[in-house]
This record gives structure tokens, C-alpha cells and sequence, in this order.
């Protein structure tokens, strides 16, 4: 069986991973490389709606559209440009349109989405224990004014 392509535009392209992908920020500001990132959604709320005469259905009205926070996760290292970024945003916000890109096969891109004029509003550190072996690490939760998909 032949591989499908994972490039946009392909007439049957084939799901790719999700262990692949890389985030970064306008203008530039490096922070760093990261292990799991959720979040990527959106959801449009409805107010239902029932009609006087008419028992068969409720309508169901489209209202606002909601995004959840995105949130990045990695080990502890060095780099400390995330943990910086949040403490600079603490009273006045530092906002960037934030890319979360997902890589293909052979660092392809795949697939991006933007998240407009994000900001960071929590950051987790490691729980430390002295007899686990776990990776130490780090998490970042930030907000954002909404999505676009490049």
C-alpha cells in the first residue's frame, strides 16, 4: 500500500501524528520548545429558542464564539524567556499572535492556527520529590483574542 501525501491541497491526505509541532511568536521571541500543547479549539455557544405552535424541535440560536486557553507543556531547562514572558505580563500584557504549526513527516508543515494577541496568565512549575524519577517540568497557560488558521 502506497503512502498518501500530508501536504495541503492532496486529493486523500493521510492524518499525520500529533507528536510533531512548534510554536512561535510575532514579532520573534524565542521560548523555547515544548512537549504538549491543548487547547486548540473553539466552540460557538447557542441560547435555545422555543417557538410558540411548534413542538417538534427547540431552535438553537448561534450567540458568541468561545475559546479555550492554550496550554504548553515541557521539562525544565535553562531557557528562561517563557517564565520571563509571564512575569513581564503580570500587570500590563506583553501580547504576541502566537503559531502553533503541526509538523509532518520530514518536518512538513502540515497544518497552522493562530491564536491572536495571546498572553500568559498561569505558569506551573515542576513538583519535586526526591524519590521519583520523573522529567521536572513546566507548564504555561495562556489567553488569547481568538483563531485563524493560515
Amino acid at each position: 500500500m502506497a503512502l498518501r501525501a500530508v501536504t495541503k491541497g492532496s486529493e486523500q491526505p493521510d492524518p499525520v501524528a500529533e507528536l510533531r509541532f512548534k510554536v512561535a511568536l510575532q514579532p520573534e521571541l524565542a521560548i523555547g520548545r515544548f512537549s504538549e500543547c491543548t487547547g486548540i479549539a473553539v466552540e460557538v455557544e447557542t441560547k435555545e429558542y422555543q417557538e410558540g405552535g411548534s413542538n417538534d424541535f427547540v431552535h438553537k440560536l448561534p450567540t458568541r464564539v468561545k475559546y479555550p486557553n492554550i496550554v504548553l507543556k515541557r521539562g525544565v531547562t535553562h531557557e528562561e524567556a517563557l517564565l520571563q514572558w509571564f512575569f513581564e505580563s503580570r500587570f500590563t500584557p506583553t501580547r504576541y499572535d502566537m503559531t502553533i504549526t503541526l509538523m509532518g513527516p520530514g518536518t512538513q508543515e502540515v497544518r497552522s492556527w493562530v491564536f491572536m494577541n495571546a498572553y500568559p496568565v498561569k505558569w506551573t512549575g515542576p513538583n519535586l520529590n526526591a524519590s521519583s524519577n520523573a522529567i521536572a517540568s513546566e507548564q504555561l497557560e495562556i489567553v488569547h483574542n481568538g483563531l485563524r488558521m493560515v
